[in-house]
């Protein structure tokens, strides 16, 4: 017995494929290094499987080689623009944790972290498990998965349009900045407020080493005030997985 498969639903299973792996090597949370690589292959095909029926309507087997070399561009393409904008915006959470670190003085502490062969800052490694593990828990993955998969109605297998991409890119950009401040404004407003109490100490009594007090102060403070708002953010992950999965439908009409 032998078993047959069309031209087409060859051509348009490897072009899904290679929309999926672009798309997981850069979108949260698939991009996680703790991740193997075996299970990230594993995930792309079948995410690929899942489209190929459908997409094989839009896929012609006379295809030539330029041809074919231009659609696996075109979905390289797409799927790293839509995991780019995905973890842009997720990565909100972790640069309010490098605001954090800034204010409260745990910058000097700088760890390498494995997963992402970069270094990072103390809440700012912090802030990122956080934003993978509420992720998880509020099934963002799914989420992040049918975004994705709804961008091979808005994108098919060979034609690319980019509809307002710069304009998304602009925006997003500036939502991810605006949210990272909103994320980290509250803990930010009483660090300064520390400062100044910390100034006025220090005029009221210049007798105390303010170096010798203020540090541990500021460290106790800091990690009290991220303890007290942990509470707040998973409605901020709740809105930067909407809005990613929103900036992904927008850049490609």
């Amino acid at each position: 017995m032998s078993v047959t498969f069309p031209p087409e639903l060859i051509i348009a299973f490897l072009l899904a494929m290679v929309r999926a792996s672009s798309w997981i090597v850069v979108a949260p949370p698939f991009n996680n290094r703790m991740i193997p690589a075996q299970v990230k292959a594993g995930v792309a095909a079948a995410l690929a499987l899942s489209v190929a029926p459908e997409l094989s309507h839009h896929v012609s087997a006379n295809l030539d080689t330029a041809s074919l070399i231009g659609a696996m561009v075109v979905q390289v393409a797409v799927g790293l623009t839509l995991g780019f904008l995905a973890n842009m915006l997720l990565s909100a959470l972790q640069t309010a944790g490098s605001f954090i670190d800034l204010f409260g003085g745990f910058t000097i502490a700088h760890a390498y972290d494995p997963m992402s062969n970069a270094s990072s800052t103390m809440f700012g490694r912090v802030y990122q498990l956080l934003m993978v593990t509420l992720l998880f828990a509020l099934d963002g993955h799914l989420l992040m998965v049918r975004g994705f998969m709804s961008s091979f109605d808005a994108v098919g297998a060979t034609g690319l349009q980019m509809g307002s991409l710069q304009d998304v890119l602009m925006r997003d950009f500036g939502t991810f900045f605006i949210a990272s401040i909103e994320i980290a404004a509250p803990l930010l407003g009483a660090l300064f407020l520390s400062e100044v109490v910390l100034g006025l100490l220090t005029r009221a009594a210049p007798q105390l080493n303010v170096m010798a007090l203020g540090f541990p102060l500021k460290i106790l403070l800091t990690i009290s005030l991220v303890t007290l708002a942990l509470p707040l953010l998973p409605d901020a992950v709740s809105r930067m997985l909407h809005e990613a999965i929103t900036a992904g439908a927008g850049a490609f009409r």
